[in-house]
This record gives C-alpha cells, structure tokens and sequence, in this order.
C-alpha cells in the first residue's frame, strides 16, 4: 500500500530517536513534518532528508505551550487537509531530582514536557486524524512508568505513568473513529539522551548492556522500525498497546 499522500508529524524529531522515526516515516512515503525548538537544527534535518528524496517540513513550537502546539499543528492540519500519524515523541528526564528538595517548578516542567506535551498535541490533531487513512497516534512510555525510575527519576516515571494510561484512555475514546492509539516503551537506547553518562563514565555506559537479555544497547532504528510497523496498515487492529523495545531489559538478569 502506498503512502503517498499521508502526513505524519514527529514531535522532538531533530535528533536521536525522534529523527530516526521521521527518516523512517519519510522513507515509507509520508510527508513528514519534523517538529523541535532549535530552528538551525531543523532546518539541517529538513536539507538532510530532502536530500534522501523524503518530503518534509520543520516546524517550531514548544510542546509544552498550549497555544504553540494547538496553533502549529491547526495550521498543519489545514495546509494538508489530514493527518494521518501523530508521534508524540518529545520528552524527556528533564533532570533528577529527590521529592524532599523537589521544587513545583520541577515537578511541572518535567509533567510538562512528558505528559501535558501528549495531552496538547493529541487533541489538536484529532479532527484531522479524522481525515487520515489508518490514522493512529504513537506514545513514548518507559521502564520507568512501572520501576518508578532510578534515583530523583521519580518525577519522569510518574509522568510516564501518565503516559501509559492517557494511551490507553485515548485508544478507548478515538476508536469510534478508527483512530489508534499505541505506546512504544523504549530501553536504554544509544542516543545524545545518554551522551553525559557516556562521555564522562563509559564504563557505566557499556555495563548497561550485561542487563539487557540480548547484550547490547538499543539503537534509534530499533525505535523507528516499531514506530513504522505501529503507524501502518499492518497493525490496523492494534491498539491500546504498549511494545517494550527493550531487548528483554524490563525483565532484569
């Protein structure tokens, strides 16, 4: 089946993973709306995949603001007529910090960017998921979500708690329109997310590996394949679902 014709928008899509989806996407023969917050960064991405034959566009907005993912994604929605995939993919640790010294303004920021960013994003772009063909929305959930996460990581797993559930409660209110709602629970990934650890204790870095069942790191294609399968016709009767791309890490060793 071709897919000429349909718009997939990446939320965080000019780097790591993100990137990677919206490579991926584009190659599959999406138009491709990469969204980020550093405009020289998107431009690059956009000059990268068009050299690939990928069609695309960046597009600059916080996805923390009400007003800039509602009006941005309006305005996709309008020029295309539809929208067809939603990656929620921006997000992110945001910092550690423990509950006794947290401060409101963590707490926010960190529910923000995680799971107000879904919540935003995903009801803007409802009405033309309406208009798409196998329309479907894609989360990013995380171990976290159910260890709690790691030391002054209890903030982001809350969130991505959140973004467990909002998946599942989205899947049951959009079915009626034949919209998908799904969740890719990735592991521990090789991206710029890791790039402190990895820089400044790589013997941390590389022992991650010892607890992953298959014995190694993720890569972003790892991510990317799922997010294709998950947005394409073949999982046309998945939905409410989280996959865990993790190589067996959430079972421990």
């Amino acid at each position: 089946m071709s897919n000429k014709g349909k718009v997939a928008i990446v939320t965080g899509a000019t780097s790591g993973i993100g990137f990677e989806v919206a490579k991926r996407l584009g190659t599959d023969g999406y138009t491709v709306v990469l969204n980020g917050l550093q405009d020289d960064q998107g431009a690059e991405c956009v000059k990268e995949l068009t050299a690939q034959g990928i069609t695309c566009e960046y597009s600059g907005f916080d996805v923390t603001s009400e007003e800039a993912v509602s009006a941005s994604i309006k305005a996709i929605g309008e020029k295309y007529g539809r929208i067809d995939t939603l990656v929620n993919n921006a997000g992110g640790l945001g910092g550690r910090s423990r509950f006794e010294e947290m401060t409101t303004d963590f707490y926010r920021k960190v529910m923000a960017l995680n799971l107000d960013s879904v919540f935003f994003a995903s009801r803007a772009a409802i009405p033309y998921l309406k208009n798409g063909e196998h329309p479907s929305i894609i989360n990013y959930t995380s171990n976290a979500a159910w260890n709690a996460g790691g030391p002054g990581a209890g903030i982001y797993g809350t969130s991505k708690a959140g973004v467990h559930a909002i998946t599942r409660a989205l899947a049951k209110d959009l079915a009626e329109y034949g919209i998908r709602v799904n969740a890719v629970s990735p592991g521990t990934i090789d991206t710029p997310f890791h790039a402190q650890i990895k820089s400044t204790k790589p013997e941390v870095f590389a022992s991650w590996a010892n607890n992953i069942l298959l014995g190694r790191l993720g890569q972003p294609e790892d991510v990317s394949g799922v997010v294709s399968f998950l947005a394409s016709k073949d999982a046309s009767f998945i939905t409410a679902e989280t996959i865990q791309i993790g190589g067996g890490q959430a079972l421990g060793i």
